[in-house]
């Protein structure tokens, strides 16, 4: 009887190779594509390593700049510096900068496009930041003060006065309600100063945003996103981004995590009220809050005077 096929067999043919003992690699592996795959391999675990690099805080410090800054004072004016004001402003933001060897990012808030959604000027710290960033790429810590506000103490520098871990684990208010005097959203208890990238006060009414420093890094650009996202601004909240800020912080905790709040009076001491925040001599920051509010009756220039002259007096003695 004749068969179709051969019969079925374990035996290989006579012609067939002999099999070599150990493993069989697959058949895309013997055809000389090794080199190709290896390389393409390197490549993407390279790719992989920077972004896990960049997501822990970018740039390695082996990699900064000769002549980086460590610190970049912020400022962002109502308009364009024309009057002795705005000057003795920008004067005392050098100063500052000069002495520590710092980097100064001034800009006008009319910069900022804050018409879609419409909101007030002062939203526009928030980009003017930012912006900052971009031009100091590899600078540590950005440090924003308001327009209508002075540094008393240029002595201080900002590593030392706030941001060192061992300083900041000494001033920083554990447990404390976010928004004095009730909320139920406290500040951590166990967060340790080395992870905080940011640092803020608040006064009698909630948080501070006049006046607050910022590390550099994806988390602070994170921050700084979504606290100028356009659903907030559209909120129209009564304090601005005052407001936001305060929601951000309590209903996010990714945020409220590497955020530590100091004691008023360390940042942005008030001239014109009374209590914990009123400003007393040898304070680092005084903040003239409200002077420029229309219908105020007050001038910003007559009530920076007598500190200006301070702040002459003692850079005379030091002379």
């Amino acid at each position: 009887m004749h068969y179709a096929l051969p019969p079925r067999t374990d035996k290989a043919p006579p012609y067939a190779p002999k099999r070599q003992n150990g493993p069989r690699w697959p058949r895309w592996l013997r055809r000389g594509r090794t080199p190709v795959l290896l390389a393409y391999a390197a490549g993407v675990i390279f790719v992989l390593t920077l972004i896990i690099h960049q997501l822990r805080g970018g740039s390695s410090k082996d990699s900064v700049p000769p002549g980086t800054p460590r610190a970049v004072i912020v400022t962002a004016f109502n308009q364009a510096v024309r009057g002795r004001y705005e000057h003795t402003i920008v004067e005392n933001r050098e100063l500052y900068a000069h002495m520590h060897g710092y980097g100064l990012f001034l800009a006008n808030k009319t910069d900022y496009d804050l018409s879609d959604p419409p909101a007030p000027a002062s939203w526009a710290k928030i980009p003017a930041m930012r912006h900052a960033m971009a031009q100091f790429p590899y600078s540590e810590y950005f440090f924003y003060l308001e327009q209508n506000a002075l540094i008393m103490r240029p002595n201080l520098s900002i590593e030392e006065h706030l941001m060192n871990p061992k300083r900041l684990g000494e001033i920083m208010m554990i447990d404390k309600p976010v928004v004095p005097p009730s909320s139920v959203i406290h500040t951590f208890k166990n967060v340790k100063p080395e992870n905080i990238d940011a640092v803020f006060t608040q006064d009698y009414e909630g948080l501070g945003p006049d006046s607050f420093v910022l590390r550099r890094g994806e988390w602070a650009k994170f921050f700084l996103d979504a606290w100028f996202d356009p659903l907030y601004r559209s909120y129209n909240f009564q304090r601005a981004e005052g407001h936001a800020l305060e929601h951000l912080v309590q209903w996010h905790g990714t945020v409220l995590m590497k955020m530590a709040l100091v004691p008023q009076r360390l940042l942005n001491s008030y001239t014109t009220t009374e209590g914990e925040g009123q400003y007393e001599d040898g304070d680092f920051v005084a903040n003239f809050r409200g002077c420029d509010n229309a219908g105020s009756g007050r001038s910003c220039e007559k009530e920076t005077e007598p500190l200006v002259e301070h702040l002459l007096s003692l850079k005379l003695d030091q002379q």
